[in-house]
């Protein structure tokens, strides 16, 4: 995965981390728990503010 994959992320993000409200997560968070996932292989430096509002609005809307 890159930081491209932005649906993908969100699903493996959802499913890693159930009890948690995406809408609460601070982004210094995020970045490092994507960056944790087991199928991820990019530059850590690219997942700036942009990405990383992304991949919270595709995990909200995966928790429907």
């Amino acid at each position: 995965m890159k930081w491209t994959d932005v649906r993908l992320i969100a699903i493996e993000l959802s499913e890693a981390h159930p009890e948690v409200d995406p809408k609460s997560l601070r982004f210094t968070d995020l970045h490092n728990w994507v960056l944790a996932l087991k199928d991820f292989h990019d530059d850590p430096k690219h997942g700036g503010e942009k990405i990383l509002e992304a991949i919270q609005a595709a995990w909200i809307e995966e928790m429907g």
